[in-house]
């Protein structure tokens, strides 16, 4: 069985999209719906930059969800048919594109807000978030409630065992990496981002968004999407949309994500967009499954050999 990947935030490169543009007519007509949804010339910043417009949030999202749509449609028109559907934070929003719960238009629309909420949320310098290597996720909330002396500081991505990110006040951030190495972390390090996503102080952010969330004309998914609130396998507009509100302030669970996933029967990761971030983490997480990225043409015809050789195996300790 089959499940499409789609990364969030920090996968974004200059130059992403425009091979494919250029050698697809459905990715290209992708990329010119984009521009028409938004009124801007999208394309021209995935393919062009410059890199420190890209790096903004608010066109961040809006660049990373056009380039995976315009691999997820062209993967679906070579003949690829996902089972299930999942996206890292704002790779939520594209699988919902791809499952057909949010029209394109629409989310592109949505997550150039969500950026721009995301970043007024907290001002510059205020916030930050780390990676905390070799510690497991009790360990880090430990340190995380150990380190906030009354600020905010707590897991932010649980992305896969022994990683896991944190986010909070800036100063808690920096006791809470400290008091994590006390308690046996290899590693604390500070992660170049303009704002602490999926923590409380992202509540601001959260409460613009669920209003315009639910004046969205959201259908059933065509297949089921699992949620990184809660790992749960979406089915309905109703539940889908209240999933992506709660998304805002809340952790990714992507480690329960993936296996969640694979508890279904997935034995087969396609990762639709930029960059191949979430296929070193599925690999941490369960090595039994094959995983490919698509970024570009070779990656596309590496994926469909690959899963023609792999469609038919079971999954390690499971009956085929």
């Amino acid at each position: 069985m089959i499940a499409f990947v789609f990364p969030g935030q920090g996968a974004q490169k200059v130059g992403m999209g425009r091979s494919l543009a250029e050698a697809f007519p459905i990715c290209r007509d992708t990329f010119a719906e984009a521009d028409a949804a938004l009124g801007e010339a999208l394309s021209e910043l995935c393919f062009e930059g410059p890199d420190e417009r890209l790096m903004l949030t608010e066109n961040t999202q809006p660049a990373i969800l056009a380039m995976s749509t315009a691999v997820a449609r062209l993967a679906v028109s070579r003949g690829l048919r996902p089972h299930f559907a999942a996206g890292h934070s704002l790779g939520e929003y594209s699988a919902h594109v791809a499952a057909g719960t949010l029209s394109f238009a629409d989310a592109l629309r949505t997550v150039k807000r969500r950026g721009r909420y995301m970043q007024e949320a907290v001002p510059v310098g205020e916030g930050a978030m780390a990676a905390i290597l070799g510690l497991d996720a009790d360990r880090v909330a430990q340190a995380c409630a150990d380190a906030a002396n009354g600020q905010v500081v707590s897991p932010a991505n649980l992305n896969a065992p022994g990683q896991i990110v944190i986010a909070g006040h800036t100063a808690a951030v920096a006791r809470a990496s400290v008091r994590a190495k006390e308690l046996g972390a290899k590693r604390a390090i500070g992660l170049a981002v303009s704002a602490p996503f999926h923590c409380a102080l992202m509540k601001p952010a959260e409460e613009r968004l669920a209003p315009e969330l639910r004046e969205l004309a959201a259908r059933n998914p065509s297949y089921p999407v699992a949620a990184n609130v809660d790992a749960q396998l979406k089915r309905t507009a109703a539940d889908a949309v209240d999933a992506l509100i709660r998304q805002v302030s809340s952790p990714v669970r992507w480690e329960d994500v993936v296996r969640r996933l694979v508890n279904e029967g997935t034995n087969i990761f396609l990762e639709l967009g930029p960059g191949s971030v979430l296929a070193g983490l599925i690999k941490k997480i369960d090595r039994s499954v094959a995983v490919f990225s698509v970024e570009d043409e070779s990656g596309l015809e590496a994926a469909l050999e690959g899963i023609a050789a792999h469609r038919d195996r079971p999954i390690a300790g499971r009956e085929a």
